[in-house]
């Protein structure tokens, strides 16, 4: 199939998906660039339709994909097209309309020694990524989105996970309802502070580990914290004043790591 209008329907759809409130309604939302769609397909997300340049043709990547994906519809536009669908000043030739993924809170709940990072505020689509990227390099089960975190499907966020969010379950809820469950279920709520006792060294990770972080200038809200089971610090004898929220995490993710693999 091709398309060559600017004013045809499915281009002013796929535009309007570069709005949190369209992605929102429509369940939606867009990827752009070989590295993603090619993630998306090899992950099994559920995409829609793959969009490419008619000048530039399918890139090679994704077309060896095609024989395995033919549920997925392929469509050829024009680079006018792809500018208007795309939220960077030099787009790539090829972007995927994909759906939302949904994912089963309760299985997660059941999950024995389950490791969860719950980001509770992290506005900044870099640390989200971020945070989401070595979540799936440690193996972690879940990543859990609180309210005020910045939207997941923002082109931004999606560029930064580098397609680790096709990887593990990243669900969005109420920590005011989903922490009490997970404390109920024999999770500990981990937090970090400068007024802990102990280091992330000497902390046991091992058990089920729901590790809160929160946002860049305010911390951990009050409701989330009131929460917490255990609070330690990271460490820092140089002359650095803190650590940004997603490398504390990462630096807390590969001690969980460390003791359930390589002791």
């Amino acid at each position: 199939m091709e398309i060559t209008s600017l004013q045809n329907p499915r281009v002013k759809q796929w535009a309007q998906l570069l709005e949190k409130k369209t992605r929102d309604k429509e369940h939606k939302y867009i990827i752009e660039g070989i590295h993603l769609v090619q993630e998306a397909l090899i992950s099994g997300a559920s995409v829609e339709c793959i969009v490419y340049s008619l000048e530039q043709g399918m890139p090679a990547e994704i077309e060896k994909l095609t024989a395995s994906h033919l549920d997925v519809e392929w469509i050829g536009v024009t680079s006018a097209i792809i500018a208007k669908c795309s939220s960077t000043e030099t787009p790539q030739p090829v972007f995927a309309v994909v759906h939302k993924q949904s994912s089963d809170m309760g299985a997660l709940m059941e999950r024995e020694n389950a490791l969860v990072v719950v980001v509770d505020g992290v506005q900044d689509p870099g640390n989200l990524g971020t945070i989401i990227r070595s979540a799936d390099a440690v193996l972690a089960d879940a990543v859990i989105l609180g309210k005020g975190t910045v939207d997941l499907y923002n082109p931004k966020t999606i560029r930064a996970t580098m397609g680790s969010m096709f990887h593990l379950p990243i669900l969005e809820g109420n920590l005011n309802e989903l922490l009490p469950a997970a404390k109920q279920g024999g999770a500990r709520i981990v937090s970090t502070s400068l007024q802990a006792e102990h280091t992330c060294y000497a902390y046991d990770f091992r058990p089920s580990t729901w590790l809160l972080v929160g946002n860049e200038g305010k911390g951990v809200s009050a409701e989330a914290e009131a929460y917490v089971d255990d609070r330690i610090i990271i460490p820092m004898p140089g002359r650095a004043e803190s650590l940004n929220v997603a490398m504390a995490t990462s630096v807390l993710l590969y001690e969980a790591l460390r003791q359930r693999r390589f002791t």
